[in-house]
């Protein structure tokens, strides 16, 4: 399950984060222990604790002392904003930047965006 380049605590940090996104893991769900991890991927529980401690920074998770970690309300809806700004950034901007260095007008890749949505994407160098 985790074979990523990324450090093993990190992967485990996404996964859950990807969990919660999806709705797997939903507000006030529990999730697995770090002593449950440990055993379950057969990995140091200190590594669990890692990922359990950067959610917990980033409100993702919540403790209930004695009981576990919880999956913090709000948590997807904030994840999603997240995602949804860090999409626009690293993706819709250097696709604009490279669109005005092509001399594709905006409106042309907006088209070309509305055609592949709806299923009808036309071909590259083709006005939509």
């Amino acid at each position: 399950m985790f074979d990523g380049r990324d450090p093993l605590y990190l992967q485990i940090a996404d996964q859950i984060r990807e969990d919660v996104l999806r709705g797997t893991l939903g507000a006030e769900e529990q999730v697995m222990s770090t002593t449950q991890y440990a055993t379950t991927f057969r990995i140091n529980p200190a590594t669990a604790a890692k990922a359990f401690a950067e959610l917990v920074d980033e409100g993702v998770l919540y403790k209930r002392r004695g009981i576990g970690m919880f999956v913090a309300p709000g948590a997807r809806e904030n994840l999603l904003a997240a995602r949804r700004e860090a999409f626009l950034t690293q993706v819709v901007d250097p696709v604009l930047d490279q669109a005005r260095v092509l001399g594709i007008d905006v409106e042309d890749v907006v088209a070309h965006l509305r055609a592949h949505a709806a299923g009808t994407p036309t071909p590259a160098g083709e006005p939509s």
